[in-house]
């Protein structure tokens, strides 16, 4: 009888964790659970789930989790332009995002072309290419039906 096993069971998660030379703690499986419910999130948002979760827990221990799970290969950090770094848990694969210009929403865009076009640069300097990062950046549905309505994004702060 084969039993199969969710990827966000404690069993997978802790497997992943002893996968990559991680010791499994609270914290750990925690961080990786909010951001299976919030892929692209930031520290301060994994944090409050963390945190309702585990309470007590410091911002400052999330960020060391974050940094260890990324170094670890478990998480992927993204920077867009004046975002704060957001984190995932979809690694091992060539995507990229689109960030919403007006609401700052992020999405994933799968490589248009397959297997890695972009990690063949016309002129890498010599660099060995390892990964590509493109971000593109435009207006999410919500925003645009808002736009059109002549209204701000429900979500978007204003400045009062």
């Amino acid at each position: 009888m084969t039993v199969t096993v969710h990827p966000d069971s404690r069993e997978s998660l802790e497997e992943a964790l002893h996968g990559r030379g991680l010791r499994v703690t609270q914290q750990r499986l925690a961080v990786l659970r909010a951001l299976a419910a919030r892929p692209h999130a930031d520290a301060d948002e994994v944090h409050r789930a963390v945190a309702a979760e585990l309470p007590g827990t410091a911002l400052q221990a999330v960020y060391v989790v974050l940094g260890a799970l990324t170094d670890a290969g478990l998480l992927r950090r993204i920077s867009p332009a004046g975002s704060p770094a957001r984190y995932e848990r979809r690694v091992g694969d060539n995507h990229h995002h689109v960030v919403c210009t007006s609401c700052g929403a992020v999405a994933d865009v799968d490589c248009v072309h397959g297997a890695a076009p972009c990690l063949e640069p016309s002129d890498a300097s010599g660099f060995s290419i390892t990964t590509a990062e493109v971000t593109f950046w435009g207006l999410c549905a919500s925003c645009s039906e808002a736009e059109a309505a002549g209204t701000d994004h429900p979500t978007k702060e204003t400045d009062v």
